[in-house]
């Protein structure tokens, strides 16, 4: 019967933070719609090219409905949105959610091995410094966290590519080798995702584990470390079985708001190294005055950071039970 009604509160809460990102996406693709318009640039001059007349300008203006009010624009998209109409491009005029769909798996590569990297990596670290905190280990963490924090991922691309690329030629500079499908080849995938995945994950690894010590270290000295210590368990199975669990809710945090950095950060990424990925569909839509490609992929993207948001707060009921979600919902 408990179990059950935890249940019951934990899909209220789900659902009550599905309905405010209502009106968080209406007010996102607000602003974002006015953002665009803004934006220097004309997009059927920049179809047409520059020795386009007036005239071919105004009628392609009116087939794409560019002559039309702003507030009429805006509510013929958001109509379309409700329908899960994305729109069609304006320079090739294929569907917006098709284009993403095709570039989708690459982006999706690339972000699930840098996340898993940038966590994987900062636990292995934060963990050690923290264990052999009284080594030059936990001090460099903590340096590194801050140096490298402050630093943006396209300053650790050019060293990467500087390095492997240019100096050891071990990785190739951009390019992309499909993981499935005919033409599918493991090695030429991994060796051309392996630097701009890490030009992504660096940045955000550092700072992770510099949290991973701290909040590690401050568990280390509880009654129940002690204790599990005096029952002559190894130090190893004190911090993975009591330790760690007990300092994830911080991390938790942390690693759900990082997932929005990577997701912001794939589009430089993807654009330095020429990933065929969402990030850089968006890129060069912007370049070329695309308003439904670019409105397209920064609603998805904002809609997945909130979805990733919500799945950190979700966790941490794994990570700790006495958390009520009633008591979460107001916060």
């Amino acid at each position: 019967m408990r179990r059950g009604g935890e249940t019951l509160r934990m899909t209220g809460y789900v659902v009550r933070r599905i309905m405010l990102m209502v009106p968080v996406a209406f007010f996102l693709t607000l602003i974002l719609f006015i953002i665009l318009r803004l934006t220097p640039g004309d997009p059927a001059q920049v179809v047409l090219g520059e020795q386009a007349t007036p005239e071919t300008v105004a009628a392609l203006h009116h087939e794409l409905g560019l002559d039309q009010p702003l507030p009429v624009q805006y509510a013929i998209w958001l109509g379309r949105i409700v329908h899960g109409d994305l729109g069609r491009s304006l320079s090739n005029r294929q569907p917006v959610l098709a284009s993403i769909e095709e570039r989708l798996p690459a982006t999706l590569e690339l972000g699930a091995l840098a996340f898993v990297a940038h966590v994987g990596g900062a636990l292995v670290l934060g963990v050690f410094a923290a264990v052999y905190r009284r080594s030059i280990l936990g001090p460099l963490t903590t340096l590194s966290a801050s140096v490298f924090f402050s630093l943006p991922s396209f300053f650790f691309a050019i060293l990467l590519v500087l390095l492997f690329a240019i100096k050891l030629r071990l990785l190739p500079v951009s390019g992309y080798a499909p993981l499935t499908g005919p033409d599918a080849d493991l090695r030429e995938n991994l060796r051309h995702v392996t630097l701009p995945m890490l030009s992504l994950a660096i940045p955000q690894t550092a700072a992770l584990a510099r949290l991973v010590r701290s909040s590690l270290l401050d568990t280390l000295y509880s009654d129940y470390i002690r204790t599990a210590r005096a029952k002559g368990l190894s130090e190893w199975v004190v911090i993975g079985r009591h330790a760690m669990r007990n300092s994830a809710l911080p991390l938790i945090t942390e690693i759900g708001l990082n997932l929005g950095f990577l997701i912001s950060g794939a589009v430089l990424i993807e654009t330095i190294f020429a990933w065929p990925g969402v990030g850089r569909l968006a890129v060069s839509a912007l370049n070329s005055r695309d308003y439904p490609v670019v409105q397209g992929v920064v609603l998805i993207s904002a809609l997945s950071i909130m979805a990733a948001n919500l799945v950190a707060d979700m966790a941490y009921a794994i990570a700790d039970p006495r958390i009520a979600y009633h008591a979460r919902a107001g916060g």
